[in-house]
């Protein structure tokens, strides 16, 4: 039988947002084994409700901890909650991704994902709750396989849809030459956000000058391996 579909609509929207947070909650206090009845009463819903957004525990995981990624990188909350680019007023680093996709030609465009480097891995370093779920994911895999499973079925693009969108809008307009998203997005990620995850994550300290440093060499290489053929 076919999976029915998420319900939609701003009602709908509201519960996802309240679901999610309400299990990022319960997930870093109790970990995996947290039972769908206490994130149900956590979000002040019914377990009905939960799996008719979600489907199951995994996949209510997986949209977890793939909002807690992106909401640094894009300055506002996934999986439900509405940014402040689509209310129309672009904050943080939805701006900056705003400007990476209006760049007008090569030279504006090194400069705004230059910038939107820097926004991301100033955000990515003082987003303790991320550190915090990351740590999760890799203590509960030997208990749950199944959220590794659930995390490579979502794709990269997936996990990221705001700068996969950003990807191939510049490809569409000429900027880039991007043949592979999910690969692209994954390559912007080492080059940009991973290893100060990294660095985080073993709690060393990464200054701010190797930060600029990774910033300014990932964008070159970046823009490099997608320049569009001359």
């Amino acid at each position: 039988m076919d999976a029915k579909p998420a319900p939609t609509g701003p009602r709908a929207a509201r519960k996802r947002q309240a679901i999610v947070r309400a299990a990022r909650d319960l997930f870093l206090r109790e970990g995996f084994g947290v039972g769908m009845d206490a994130i149900a009463a956590e979000a002040g819903v019914s377990k009905v409700t939960v799996y008719n957004h979600f489907g199951s525990k995994e996949a209510l995981f997986t949209a977890v901890v793939a909002g807690v990624i992106d909401e640094p990188l894009t300055g506002g909350e996934q999986n439900g909650e509405q940014t402040g680019e689509q209310a129309g007023q672009p904050t943080g680093r939805a701006s900056d991704l705003g400007r990476l996709v209006e760049a007008e030609g090569p030279e504006q465009l090194k400069a705004a994902l230059t910038e939107t480097g820097r926004a991301w891995g100033r955000a990515v370093r003082a987003d303790a709750e991320g550190r915090a779920l990351r740590t999760l994911v890799a203590s509960e895999l030997h208990r749950f396989p199944e959220l590794g499973r659930a995390w490579r079925a979502h794709g990269p693009a997936g996990h990221h849809p705001a700068v996969a969108d950003a990807l191939r809008a510049l490809a569409d307009r000429g900027l880039l030459d991007v043949p592979d998203t999910e690969v692209a997005v994954l390559q912007l990620y080492s080059l940009l956000v991973f290893p100060q995850m990294v660095f985080e994550q073993h709690g060393a300290e990464l200054t701010e000058d190797l930060a600029e440093r990774l910033v300014v060499d990932g964008v070159e290489m970046f823009l490099r391996r997608y320049a569009p053929a001359s």
